[in-house]
């Protein structure tokens, strides 16, 4: 099957893990041989309630009696994206009402650029250095990393690049701006969280010169961080807050959401300013809906800072620099590439999935699914330091 999969199917790297996926439950992946790989990846932090959720699943299995695709998005009102749309919308502080659903991070990420170029009638948009936001045409123009940009130029004009953190490079937003957007969180760079109220002097400044502020909570949003939304912790909210990977449970999803003043440009002159076929599909809306309702009406948001900490504690290790993030966005930083590779590697030989970070090659990736218990934490924390034992 392995050979199969290397000739037929796309790669993305020259050596793909390649594990022979059986099924996945809770917080574990099986292969085709049985055995059980304890998750602390959750999809690349898809999966907030781990995987096969029994109420995604009963969710799913019940709008796949009903329908499928009816019609293009915005046409026909649809129960499950409404209702999805109202449940963010009363989980998001005004004026962030109405919701674009589309079918992956990368393409809200697109809608939203779209959205605030043709409200402000601007056309620069500014990002911060080290950003990940996507990697389709106009989600790889906000990034800064050449060597990953030079193989498809040119790309969407326009682009400039603040640091992330730096108060002195707010000036670089000016009334030419249309849109600055940044992660809640920065992923690819190491997980690096807003210092001294960055998040809000941001939006001060793009109050003042009427530029939109884009905040993208792709990764950290639908509880990951202990909060719905990762920006709730850093005192600002954002014109636009962009949402996908956990907010599908496992299906995929992307979302952005504004003001309806905002929201309706994208509806006339020209009309169609936004188009998707299945944005909005009634069985993923379904599966979403029930994740976001499983993350607001539990403990699992209060038990994810409870679980940081269980990980922090058990982390605690010479090879182990330190462990950036909040609540279950986490990643242990050690001290160089060949320890990250060794770490992950040999984790997956022994169950444990662990993952790498996009531009920090000393980052080891530790987003389990919200759901994963207290015994599961230590068992895999015991995994990573009796590896990093050996070394």
């Amino acid at each position: 099957m392995q050979g199969d999969f290397l000739k037929y199917q796309a790669q993305t790297t020259p050596h793909p893990l390649a594990m022979e996926v059986s099924h996945a439950k809770g917080s574990y992946i099986y292969d085709k041989n049985g055995k059980a790989y304890l998750d602390f990846v959750a999809g690349v932090s898809a999966c907030t309630l781990g995987h096969s959720h029994p109420k995604v699943v009963k969710a799913t299995k019940a709008q796949l009696d009903k329908y499928l695709h009816v019609m293009v998005y915005g046409e026909y009102i649809q129960e499950p994206a409404l209702e999805l749309s109202k449940l963010l919308a009363r989980h998001l502080p005004a004026p962030l009402e109405t919701t674009y659903l589309v079918n992956s991070g990368t393409e809200a990420i697109e809608g939203s650029l779209k959205l605030a170029r043709r409200y402000t009638g601007r056309s620069e948009i500014i990002a911060a250095k080290n950003a990940y936001h996507g990697n389709t045409l106009g989600s790889l123009s906000l990034m800064d990393f050449e060597e990953r940009k030079k193989p498809f130029l040119p790309l969407i004009p326009d682009v400039k690049h603040i640091t992330f953190n730096s108060e002195s490079d707010l000036r670089l937003i000016t009334k030419k701006t249309a849109a600055v957007i940044l992660e809640t969180i920065q992923g690819g760079a190491g997980f690096i969280e807003p210092k001294n109220n960055y998040l809000s002097k941001v939006q001060k400044r793009c109050n003042d010169v009427g530029a939109v502020f884009i905040l993208d909570e792709i990764q950290p949003g639908i509880g990951r961080t202990g909060k719905l939304f990762g920006f709730e912790h850093y005192n600002c909210r954002p014109d636009i807050v962009v949402t996908g990977k956990g907010l599908g449970g496992g299906l995929p999803i992307g979302a952005f959401t504004a003001s309806k003043e905002m929201m309706l440009t994208l509806s006339d002159n020209p009309k169609l300013g936004h188009i998707t076929t299945f944005g909005g599909n009634p069985v993923i809306a379904a599966a979403a809906l029930a994740t976001l309702k499983e993350v607001t009406e539990s403990d699992l948001m209060k038990e994810a800072f409870e679980k940081e900490q269980l990980i922090r504690e058990h982390l605690q290790h010479k090879h182990i620099k330190e462990v950036r993030g909040r609540g279950l966005m986490l990643a242990a930083i050690v001290e160089n590439t060949e320890v990250t590779n060794t770490v992950i590697l040999r984790a997956q030989e022994q169950g444990l999935i662990l993952f790498w970070l996009l531009f920090e090659p000393k980052a080891i990736r530790i987003t389990p699914p919200l759901t994963i218990s207290d015994e599961e934490i230590i068992k895999g924390c015991k995994v990573i330091t009796s590896i990093l034992d050996s070394l």
